[in-house]
């Protein structure tokens, strides 16, 4: 080891209180599903951590009619000072376990724990804190005299921030009276069963949270189900689709946070050490498994070179490998499905005759590793710079000036995100206006705050979640 290696820093899995099996959560109890029971991998290691009940079809009835139940007699007819406790409580809980939820959102989704421990659990505790700011305050949110919930929530999230999205999606549903049925993600259910017992422990009264662990039928069984009355879905545009189709004509409300193919756009002027950073975090966070990444770097041709050369020496810095490890910066694809799709789109670049730059990291034996890839000379016909990768792969791609710029950055079937990066504040506020994503940063990326607005346009889905205008779509608001 050199005098400047870092030294492991594991942090403990014992912490994260794994429990050989785990249940579906009906009608505020535990219950043995009725759908085949699944093994969740960790994905840094490929070994079981727990079995995991699933639920089936009866599973899927039950929990909507406790739902339903709860909503009528006790959830819905509660005042929204009292909500706000329960709402209030529920955040205050996950500080309390913020350490153990840290470790075992790493060890199930293969994310670095400074990520699960530095932003994941953090942000998911403020948006549970930011909520039950809102609950007695309907009324006067400037959505109209009498806001009232919609009834039963269906929600499914993804693999990618487990417990956030969860954060994302009942927090304004329970805050603004509504009974949440929630579908973790297949291969990451274990961080919403332990915000289950989170719920038993804030005695949230039976019903009102459900959370039905199990494949992608069970998610089709909850959006399809007569007793739900709205649909929250974050996850692919294919799926997207299908609730889409699935929900037309029923009546009930939806909202989808779907793929992206984000632009990061850096001008000649722009500060190329900053920009680099948010370059590195827009793209390599989270493995890549974001769907607001910055998958397209385009950068003004005059600096191209320049950033290139100063990209790929910041990402040989980058330390892949065990995901505990508390140095890490670089943790395990989720699956082996996804792993292969990432090798396949990267195999793609490349044939197309894209250069291809891979960090020169080396890779642990075991596990689901993919070294951060940078391919430059990106034509936009190519898939790299069309297809949603969700990994970290960086396709980068230059223009002139700035109406190329914003022709190229909006070249894309998605519109959920962009970043800007330039010292003229008149040029970030025109491309903002000109860009056609949900959110644009400015000299940052990949920024989240509870009280802002965050969704997309095209094939990156509708509807908005988080701020006073996230609590619209949990709501009945007279136009």
């Amino acid at each position: 080891m050199s005098q400047w290696d870092y030294a492991p820093a594991p942090e403990s899995r014992a912490v994260a209180n794994l429990k050989p099996q785990y249940h579906p959560f009906i009608g505020g109890e535990f219950v043995d599903g009725t759908g085949e029971p699944l093994k969740t991998l960790n994905p840094a290691t490929e070994e079981v951590l727990a079995e995991v009940g699933t639920a089936g079809p009866s599973d899927v009835d039950n929990a909507v009619k406790a739902a339903r139940k709860a909503y009528d007699r006790v959830w819905g007819p509660m005042p929204g000072a009292e909500r706000a406790k329960y709402v209030f409580r529920l955040a205050r809980l996950l500080q309390e376990r913020a350490r153990e939820l840290a470790v075992l959102e790493t060890l199930d989704n293969g994310k670095p724990i400074k990520e699960s421990r530095d932003a994941d659990v953090p942000t998911a505790a403020a948006h549970f804190f930011y909520h039950a700011g809102w609950a007695d305050k309907l009324d006067h949110a400037g959505l109209g005299p009498d806001p009232r919930p919609l009834g039963v929530a269906g929600q499914v999230i993804p693999w990618n921030f487990p417990l956030l999205m969860l954060a994302w999606k009942v927090a304004p549903a329970l805050a603004t009276g509504n009974t949440v049925v929630l579908k973790p993600a297949e291969t990451t259910p274990l961080t919403a069963l332990v915000f289950a017992e989170i719920c038993q422990q804030a005695g949230l009264p039976p019903g009102v949270v459900n959370v039905l662990p199990g494949a992608g039928d069970v998610g089709a069984a909850v959006v399809d189900h007569p007793g739900v009355n709205k649909v929250a879905f974050t996850g692919s545009t294919e799926v997207g689709k299908q609730i889409q189709r699935t929900v037309a004509g029923t009546g009930k409300r939806l909202t989808l946070e779907l793929g992206g193919k984000a632009a990061n756009i850096v001008f000649d002027d722009a500060p190329l050490d900053q920009a680099v950073e948010g370059i590195v975090n827009g793209i390599f966070f989270n493995q890549g498994h974001v769907c607001c990444a910055g998958s397209r770097l385009l950068v003004q041709e005059s600096v191209a070179d320049e950033v290139l050369e100063k990209l790929r020496a910041r990402v040989t810095t980058l330390r892949l490998g065990d995901p505990l490890d508390k140095n890490t910066d670089i943790g395990a694809v989720n699956s082996a499905e996804q792993l292969a799709r990432i090798r396949e789109l990267a195999d793609s670049g490349e044939s197309e005759g894209a250069q291809r730059w891979t960090s020169p990291c080396p890779l642990p034996e075991k596990g689901y590793f993919f070294a951060p890839t940078v391919f430059s000379g990106v034509e936009q016909s190519m898939r790299i710079a069309r297809e949603e990768i969700f990994g970290p792969v960086l396709s980068v791609l230059t223009f002139r000036t700035p109406d190329e710029a914003v022709a190229k950055a909006n070249n894309t079937p998605y519109g959920l995100s962009a970043g800007v990066w330039t010292d003229k504040g008149s040029r970030i506020l025109w491309m903002a206006d000109k860009l056609r994503a949900g959110v644009v940063w400015a000299n940052t990326f990949n920024r989240f705050d509870p009280a802002a607005p965050f969704g997309g346009y095209k094939e990156s889905g509708f509807g908005r979640e988080g701020g006073r205008t996230g609590l619209e779509a949990y709501l009945h608001v007279q136009g």
